[in-house]
């Protein structure tokens, strides 16, 4: 796909194709005014800037941050300051958006769908800017066979990027915590089911579609320690159980999840104060 180096080409190629577009920007183009246009835009900065105004909303521009503005939202981006100012602004057609969608996902969600306290503002981390970044070097740079297929499919991908890290984001802010607590009960009934398996960060944040970031942030502020610890905790204590009802250490080892049996024993012995044999020795007598 062709990355165009204005955004006023790239928002008229969006518009007659009822399609979606790409450009790629590194000096200030004439500062447009107040505005609204007939697709989504969504403007992702590089090396940051001085504010948006989006409707009545004032935001400050970052490195990494990403903005969803819809087809009803007038915006206005400030000057910027006298420096190379990079960006990647996508603009969608909003029917297309929605033939990209499924009876379960709803890919407009991010741009329809918004509760009060929505931001159009995303902040997003260097493993989501990476992502974002990936996306639009495969949709820009298919040109041989399948390229249609290629691009329609990695913008696919980024739209439901852009959903998920607007979930969390809104979940972030959501001042009842409702969707919050949720969230961490899911979570820790999750881990219990699965205690005895091999469970990492990395599993859990595939499982729930949420960023490692966002999990362990959200289960150290409802529960006080992290995912970690509470894993060892709950492992050592079916541990004790197994042991007290007569089970030979290295099978409770097992039993309990630990995949490493040194480690078992160090943290076992740090927990409890002794060693798991002497533990064992102790119920019997």
């Amino acid at each position: 796909m062709q990355e165009y180096s204005s955004c006023i080409a790239a928002m008229e190629s969006c518009v007659s194709h009822k399609y979606f577009a790409v450009s790629h920007l590194y000096k200030e183009e004439k500062p447009m005014q107040m505005h609204i246009h007939d697709c989504y835009e969504i403007y992702y900065s590089i090396s940051g800037g001085k504010q948006f105004l989006i409707d009545n909303r004032f935001y400050d521009i970052h490195p990494g941050d990403i903005f969803i503005i819809n087809q009803y939202e007038s915006h206005y981006l400030t000057q910027i300051d006298q420096m190379v100012h990079e960006r990647i602004v996508l603009f969608a057609d909003p029917e297309f958006i929605k033939s990209l969608s499924t009876p379960t996902t709803d890919l407009n969600m991010c741009f329809a769908s918004r509760p009060d306290h929505f931001s159009h503002r995303i902040s997003l981390n260097k493993e989501q800017q990476q992502r974002f970044l990936y996306y639009i070097d495969k949709i820009t740079s298919s040109n041989d066979f399948g390229h249609d297929i290629v691009e329609r499919t990695a913008f696919t991908e980024l739209i439901v990027l852009l959903n998920k890290c607007c979930i969390e984001t809104t979940n972030e802010v959501n001042e009842n915590g409702y969707q919050y607590s949720e969230q961490v009960k899911e979570i820790l009934a999750y881990i219990n089911q699965n205690i005895h398996e091999t469970i990492t960060i990395d599993e859990l944040s595939a499982h729930f579609y949420l960023s490692s970031s966002y999990i362990c942030r959200i289960f150290k502020s409802a529960t006080g320690t992290t995912i970690n610890k509470y894993i060892t905790a709950r492992r050592i204590a079916i541990a004790k159980a197994l042991l007290a009802d007569g089970m030979n250490v290295s099978d409770a080892c097992e039993q309990a999840g630990f995949n490493d049996y040194s480690n078992f024993l160090k943290s076992f012995t740090k927990a409890v104060g002794i060693s798991p044999k002497k533990y064992a020795n102790c119920c019997i007598s």
